[in-house]
């Protein structure tokens, strides 16, 4: 299909693009009805594999818990959009979940994923946040710098204060099923959830194929979930790349992905 004139632009200029009403009612209510199923089943041992952090659940490990995920993961529309930031040959870096909870809580930095500075090659992570309720600007939606991506530096390098409010930035609000297709190298952070319910995203964070996996999905993955996937899933994933297996084997979690 290819991309808008307008998707190009928000990506290249910007560093984001948003893309509403991009996932159907109905699998917007099965993945909202898994994610909370899971939040459910792992209860205090919920996003064990990635990192806790305070005021928020999370979840890691997605693709190992459902075909969803999949679908999530492998959507082209959405590969659509990645591989404009990052060129052809990527990987999924991470899949996980957050929910932001109540009255105050979630509030992060300006960061950006993985610390990460393009290189001679250019950009190497892309994220993608899946509304699974309304963002607002009273319920810890995404602040972002627009064109912070091209300034090669990173906040904590420039800023006083990181958590402060920024000149410069934008609230991006949007309806439950929107997807926030972010270029990672962009300054960006959660912002706190002063209402009385909590707001929920998943992301799907993808990289370059020569940078390392966030998290080392050939290790995560059980056997009985990688037996039979298609190649172009197993492709996305990474599961028989050498060069993967070597950069990414012997990485713990890393910082830095927060939102």
């Amino acid at each position: 299909m290819g991309l808008s004139a307008a998707a190009v632009r928000n990506l290249e200029d910007d560093g984001f693009v948003v893309l509403e009403n991009f996932i159907d009612s109905d699998f917007l209510t099965r993945l909202r009805c898994r994610v909370e199923q899971l939040f459910d089943e792992e209860g205090d041992r919920a996003g064990s594999e990635c990192k806790q952090e305070p005021g928020c659940r999370r979840l890691a490990n997605l693709v190992d818990k459902g075909d969803i995920f999949l679908d999530v993961i492998g959507m082209p529309r959405l590969l659509e959009h990645v591989r404009h930031v990052l060129g052809p040959d990527i990987k999924l870096s991470s899949l996980n979940a957050r929910s932001v909870n109540s009255h105050g809580a979630g509030a992060q930095p300006l960061h950006v994923d993985m610390a990460a500075i393009s290189d001679e090659r250019g950009y190497w992570v892309c994220n993608s946040v899946w509304m699974l309720d309304d963002f607002t600007v009273e319920n810890g939606t995404l602040r972002a710098i627009p064109g912070s991506h091209r300034w090669r530096l990173l906040p904590q390098q420039v800023l006083a204060d990181p958590m402060a409010d920024h000149p410069h930035q934008v609230l991006i609000t949007g309806r439950a099923g929107t997807v926030v297709v972010m270029n990672a190298h962009l300054w960006h952070g959660g912002t706190a959830n002063r209402t009385s319910a909590p707001r929920t995203a998943v992301h799907a964070f993808y990289c370059r194929h020569d940078k390392p996996q966030q998290q080392y999905q050939k290790a995560l993955l059980r056997p009985a979930v990688q037996h039979g996937l298609p190649p172009e899933m197993r492709h996305l994933l990474a599961l028989d790349d050498p060069l993967n297996d070597e950069m990414s084997s012997d990485v713990s979690v890393r910082s830095g992905f927060l939102k």
